[in-house]
């Protein structure tokens, strides 16, 4: 359906009554122009609340379940009370319940067995968003909009990589257009739950925390959309963190790749993995700011209109650990344990944010979130169980009080000296480079640096990159 439109809304664009009247009239607009599929986002913190009650049902915490509940199914009758008409209140409330009753259902489950199995806790976050999708149709309906909510499941398929799966996209494309055209053909508009899909025998799977995004562009792509809209609440993508940088400029419009990196590296606008469905269909995207509707936000594009020339925005994470490997002499190969290193990271789904190496000694260091810090280290220990035991490794160094800076531009590509400016500029500001990442495309420069460094490098950067 070529003059499709995809709105995605994160969780705090729908994250109260309010939130979602305001979400409404931008998906009502919009529908009254062309075909609408609304992907929207559990409540903000809502996600939160049910992993937190997922750990307490692991660990045989009553109360806590207890409390859980009672917040979840509170918040959503209280918003049902201001988003549906009198006739239909009762209706949906009971819907509430029933939702709330699955969330119950599973976590004393979890309760019996003091634990947690990741197919489960799938299948039980992903309430947060159906949650979501039964208010916002709702109260379109209500207004005298058609609109259905539509559990992801029932659209999104997926391999069995439990609670960061990744989308099979020729088995989505049958089943999504199975299920939503024929509701957009009847004047429908779908208001699909984010973040959330089934492997092809049905089993529940959530596509990793901020999933919403990918969701709305795995269905951008299986559906032949137009555009891809991404609500949040911020006016657009920005040349740096605005908390940081007071003088951060918004970019009118950034291309697919230069997003991507941003979003790797910590810029909080979109899911890393967004826009990889939509290269091949080419699929513009916009980020809007559904807290100032009219402003133009950052149109995300395959390629800029104009030139690109030098760096575009720089970027920054601080929640971030240094691990650290080194042969104990130069007759072990560091490739060897390198190899080894990766592959145990990959199996047990450890993202690496950089990656820089050395030559003689072959030591290397890797840069992980502080989250994956624990199953990273206890993968590497077990893969190199042998090669630790028997001193072939100096031992795993790990260095918590670091941070990420990352400029991104796809101009920067052969732009002369504008590494050893960014390096000056930083030790102008008494910070200590500790590590250095760039692959071969130039697209990014990454920089790891002492924690209490990492603002002062960021602004300074971004001054002597004049963005």
């Amino acid at each position: 359906m070529q003059a499709l439109l995809v709105m995605k809304f994160g969780g705090t664009s729908v994250g109260s009554a309010e939130r979602m009247k305001v979400a409404c009239d931008l998906i009502a607009k919009e529908a009254s122009r062309r075909p609408v599929t609304a992907v929207v986002s559990a409540m903000s913190k809502i996600t939160d609340l049910l992993l937190e009650t997922t750990r307490c049902a692991e660990a045989g915490d009553q109360t806590g379940i207890d409390r859980g509940l009672a917040t979840l199914e509170t918040r959503h009758l209280e918003a049902a009370e201001q988003l549906v008409s009198a006739a239909d209140l009762e209706r949906v409330q009971q819907e509430v319940r029933d939702l709330v009753a699955d969330f119950r259902r599973i976590v004393s489950g979890m309760q019996m067995l003091g634990y947690r199995p990741p197919r489960a806790v799938d299948e039980a976050i992903a309430v947060g968003e159906r949650l979501s999708a039964l208010l916002v149709s709702e109260h379109l309906r209500s207004r005298g909009l058609k609109a259905t909510a539509v559990n992801a499941a029932e659209a999104v398929v997926t391999d069995a990589v439990f609670n960061n799966a990744s989308p099979l996209m020729d088995a989505t494309r049958e089943k999504a257009n199975a299920r939503l055209q024929p509701l957009l053909q009847a004047g429908e508009t779908p208001i699909v739950t984010g973040f959330n899909g089934a492997t092809t025998d049905g089993r529940p799977t959530t596509l990793g925390r901020g999933g919403s995004d990918f969701s709305a562009s795995i269905l951008a792509a299986a559906l032949g959309a137009a555009e891809l809209w991404i609500w949040t609440d911020v006016d657009g993508i920005m040349t740096a963190d605005p908390r940081l940088v007071p003088d951060a400029k918004i970019l009118d419009e950034i291309t697919y790749s230069e997003a991507a990196e941003l979003a790797y590296a910590g810029a909080k606008v979109l899911h890393p993995r967004t826009l990889a469905p939509l290269v091949e269909r080419r699929i513009p995207v916009w980020s809007k700011n559904s807290f100032s509707p009219d402003k133009p936000g950052t149109r995300i594009v395959p390629a800029l209109t104009a030139g690109n020339s030098g760096a575009r925005a720089v970027t920054s994470m601080g929640n971030v650990a240094l691990v650290s490997l080194e042969p104990s002499n130069s007759a072990v190969s560091g490739v060897h344990i390198m190899a080894k290193a990766l592959d145990a990271l990959d199996r047990v789904n450890v993202e690496i944010l950089a990656l820089s190496s050395s030559s003689y000694r072959q030591s290397f260091c890797f840069l992980v979130r502080n989250e994956e810090l624990d199953k990273a280290s206890e993968a590497i220990e077990t893969a190199l169980a042998l090669e630790l035991t028997h001193g072939y490794v100096n031992g795993i160094e790990v260095d918590r009080n670091v941070g990420l800076l990352a400029v991104v531009g796809e101009g920067m590509r052969g732009a002369w000296g504008l590494a050893g400016r960014i390096f000056t500029a930083i030790s102008r500001e008494n910070v200590n480079v500790i590590a250095i990442a760039q692959g071969s495309s130039e697209l990014t420069i990454s920089v790891v640096v002492r924690r209490d460094g990492l603002e002062k490098a960021v602004r300074a950067v971004h001054t002597e990159c004049h963005l």
